[in-house]
């Protein structure tokens, strides 16, 4: 079985993180997305969404983080995605949750035109308008992730014990650190980051990851959430 993946990427550290957590035996192989190997052979007839990750099974191809995570979980009997129908459900509703209404708003309106020319907007208006827009809606969604998701009382987002949905919306919420995102308005949300990283494999998957967000010029971060 094989991963292929880039450090940095929103939704291959989360699956990265997973492998290791849980000692899974799976190769992983980096796709350079900063040269362009994405959108070349062999990549993208492997995988013509040109995106990553994407886990590789014998002759079956699996793309998708939330997809993968959940493969890998059944795959290996990982008590991180629960039998119990009602509480995979949860599971699945929380995961769901990141990718169609924080996600969008967070990454692709807020921080995405921020770092890559290929999100930017064309103009300065339209740049401006759609980094307002998507940090005034993440700002909701990040206030329902801290009281309703989360809350005072919980360890992790399905309850007390940590889940698939959990690497995949940590790997959604840290991409905030390259622009500087100041979460003390969500205390709940930094509790669960922190328990987050003490994951003993967290470190050494996230080390790339956490270089890049150092390396950007403080004047380049735009945007704060607060």
């Amino acid at each position: 079985m094989k991963l292929y993946m880039h450090p940095v990427s929103t939704v291959s550290r989360p699956v990265a993180l997973l492998i290791a957590e849980k000692n899974l035996p799976v190769e992983e192989e980096v796709v350079d997305l900063t040269t362009g190997a994405h959108y070349q052979e062999p990549y993208v007839s492997k995988n013509p969404n040109s995106r990553v990750p994407m886990l590789e099974d014998g002759d079956f191809r699996l793309t998708e983080s939330s997809a993968i995570l959940k493969y890998l979980a059944d795959t290996f009997d990982l008590p991180e995605y629960p039998k119990d129908l009602k509480a995979r459900a949860r599971v699945n509703e929380v995961m769901d949750w990141f990718l169609t209404e924080l996600y969008p708003e967070f990454g692709y309106g807020m921080i995405y035109p921020q770092l890559f020319p290929h999100h930017k907007r064309q103009n300065d208006t339209a740049q401006a308008g759609t980094i307002e827009w998507g940090h005034k809606n993440s700002l909701r969604w990040l206030q329902i992730l801290n009281d309703h998701w989360i809350g005072a009382s919980k360890a992790y987002l399905c309850g007390d014990n940590i889940t698939i949905a959990d690497y995949l919306a940590f790997g959604i919420i840290t991409v905030g650190e390259v622009v500087g995102c100041d979460l003390s308005k969500f205390p709940n949300v930094q509790r669960w980051i922190g328990t987050m990283k003490k994951l003993p494999n967290y470190a050494k998957v996230n080390a790339i990851f956490e270089g890049w967000a150092a390396s950007v010029p403080e004047k380049e971060r735009f945007v704060a959430v607060r």
